[in-house]
Formats: C-alpha cells, sequence, structure tokens
C-alpha cells in the first residue's frame, strides 16, 4: 500500500511516500480501507519530533479516518466486512490501509460522506474526553473554549452549549474567527491577543469560569487560574506557548481548583470505546440534525500531504483538513448502519 512517512524531524518537506506492507489484523481489530484522514495538531507535533507514537503503534502519522472494513479479526460481531466506518486510530491515518481496535469504529452518520466523517473522530473524542470526562462540565456552567475556531474549539462550543446549555466564552485572532464562534453558540468571543481575563470576570460578576479547555499553556496557565471560579478545572490539552509556566499555587488550594491535562492517544481501547459509545448516542444525532456542524475547511489528495501541513503551520484554516485517499469513493454518502 502507499502510505506517508516522516523522514526526519522538521517541515513538511519531511513528509515523503513510501511503500508499506499492509497492516496484520491482530485480535479484535478491523483493517479498513481508508478513504480519507483528518489532518490534526497532533500530526504536526509528530512531524516535528514532539509528539511521538505511542509504543506499538504505527509510526505512520495520521488519528482519525473514515473507510471501508475489508477485514476482520476472529471473533469480532462488528463492524463487518463492507461497512462503512469512520475511527480514531493511534496512527496509520495517512495510508491506503489502518487497522484498528473494533471498538473504535463507528458508523458514519446518517447523510454524512467520507470526507465529512473523516473530520469527526479525533476532535469529538478529544473534546468529550477533556470536557466531559476530565472537566466534568456540568448543566449551566460556564467553560472558556481557548481557540474557538480549531476543530477541537469548534466541537467542544457545540458539544458544551447543546447538551450542557452550558454560557459558553471563547477566544479567536481574527473577527471573522470570533463571528464564527458566537454563531457556533458562543456567548462571547474575545481576540486572544488582547486581556481576556477581566472582560470575561465582568461578564461573570467576578465569579470567574468553571472550565477552560486551553492547548496553550505557558504563560496562560497562571491567567487562566486566576479566571477560574471556586471549584473551576484547567484542562490542558498541549502546551504551544511553553512546557513551563509560573504559577500561584495558593490560589489552587484557596479556591480548590483542578489543573489537569491529558493526551488520549496512549489510551487502551477499553477507554476509547466508551467515548466512540457516547459520542454515536449523543453527538451522532445532533450532526444528523445539523443542529451541529464540523466544517471540512479544505481537502488535499494524499500525495499533497506536504501542502496539507504548510495549511496548519500557518494557523490558517478554520475547522478541519482532510486527505482523501480514495477519491472514487470520497463523497459517498453509504446507506445507514446501526452499530
Amino acid at each position: 500500500m502507499q502510505a506517508v512517512r516522516i523522514t526526519q524531524p522538521g517541515g513538511p518537506e519531511v513528509l515523503v511516500f513510501a511503500h508499506e506492507p499492509l497492516p496484520e489484523v491482530r485480535a479484535g481489530e478491523v483493517l479498513v480501507r481508508v478513504v480519507a484522514a483528518g489532518v490534526n495538531r497532533p500530526d504536526i507535533q509528530q512531524r516535528r519530533g514532539l509528539y511521538p507514537a505511542p509504543p506499538g503503534a504505527s509510526e505512520i502519522p495520521g488519528l482519525d479516518i473514515a473507510g471501508v472494513v475489508v477485514a476482520v479479526a476472529e471473533g469480532v460481531t462488528w463492524p463487518r466486512v463492507g461497512d462503512a466506518v469512520c475511527a480514531l486510530v493511534t496512527g496509520g491515518g495517512y495510508a491506503q490501509y489502518c487497522n484498528v481496535p473494533a471498538v473504535q469504529c463507528m458508523p458514519l452518520p446518517r447523510g454524512y460522506d467520507f470526507v465529512k466523517a473523516a473530520a469527526l473522530p479525533e476532535v469529538l473524542f478529544t473534546s468529550w474526553n477533556n470536557i466531559i470526562l476530565l472537566g466534568r462540565l456540568a448543566e449551566g456552567e460556564s467553560i472558556l473554549v481557548q481557540g474557538g475556531t480549531s476543530g477541537v474549539g469548534m466541537a467542544t462550543i457545540q458539544i458544551a452549549r447543546l447538551l450542557r446549555r452550558a454560557r459558553v466564552f471563547a477566544t479567536a485572532g481574527s473577527e471573522q474567527k470570533r463571528q464564527i464562534c458566537r454563531d457556533l453558540g458562543a456567548d462571547i468571543a474575545l481576540d486572544y491577543r488582547d486581556d481576556w481575563v477581566k472582560p470575561l470576570l465582568e461578564a461573570t460578576g467576578n465569579n470567574g469560569v468553571d472550565v477552560i479547555l486551553d492547548a496553550q499553556a505557558g504563560p496562560y496557565t497562571d491567567r487562566e487560574l486566576q479566571l477560574l471560579a471556586f471549584d473551576g478545572r484547567l484542562v490542558l490539552i498541549a502546551s504551544h506557548l511553553g512546557e513551563r509556566a509560573d504559577i500561584n499555587v495558593r490560589q489552587i488550594v484557596r479556591r480548590r481548583l483542578t489543573l489537569t491535562g491529558s493526551t488520549i492517544r496512549p489510551r487502551p481501547p477499553e477507554y476509547k470505546a466508551r467515548i466512540a459509545e457516547a459520542l454515536v448516542q449523543q453527538v451522532w444525532p445532533l450532526l444528523e440534525s445539523g443542529r451541529m456542524r464540523l466544517d471540512v475547511f479544505a481537502t488535499f489528495s494524499l500525495a499533497e500531504v506536504a501542502q496539507s501541513h504548510a495549511l496548519l503551520d500557518a494557523n490558517e484554516q478554520i475547522g478541519k483538513v482532510v486527505l482523501i485517499v480514495d477519491p472514487q469513493l470520497a463523497h459517498l454518502v453509504p446507506p445507514s448502519q446501526a452499530a
């Protein structure tokens, strides 16, 4: 099969085509013929040498796929050969075939083609894991989403608003992006280059925000702790502004704050299976009804993978970037299937 390899840490130019053997289907897994694959920020970090694949995972980048099952391990009852699925994978998405634990597969939402479905798994798993499981966002609480027009940001704004009826705040770098945040359900959208602590304290009557989801860390961290309400939770999913932070620990103790972080990639399939089930039950109906959307900003062929990474490097995208691996099937809408 054709696949994309990272030759060495560096820029988009280090991504090259390689001929690879088909992945072996291990116990509990299925083999998927990949039609489309999402391009995500962790792929960029892996290319730069900052986010290596976990032990036992494929070194081929790519964390979410959509395609057709072509083989299943003994004992797997769903999905079946011929089923259209999208899935979160631990690596190997930038290829014509990818093996994945069956429990991480989900049927395509009704009315979705493979390109739209490939934009779903990584951002939805990340959002659900961090704001529902770790952030414990409760009904009617408030949340700040740093970077509201990233794929994870757009998913989080909508999950918080539609499933928790939360008061949602977001940051973004342009008025166009801030308006998109508001269109998706953010009550207030602010420029992250300005002071966002004071306006949000004022908006909450100086009570602060219950949950903050952030990928920047570094100097943001102490400001975010200052902004949290009593019993507030700060969830870090990356550290783009720096891996170290100078924080006031007393405020964590005094206001019973939680500072946590996560990477879902090394988690076992059993953990991801619970998230997959929750997404199909609670988020799929929102996608199928049109109440929730995750935009595909741009598509590239597998041969244009370097261009897709250059786009993310420039931070110009609003929503998801998707690689089309099989153009003949990419925009096919499969018949509805039940897991």
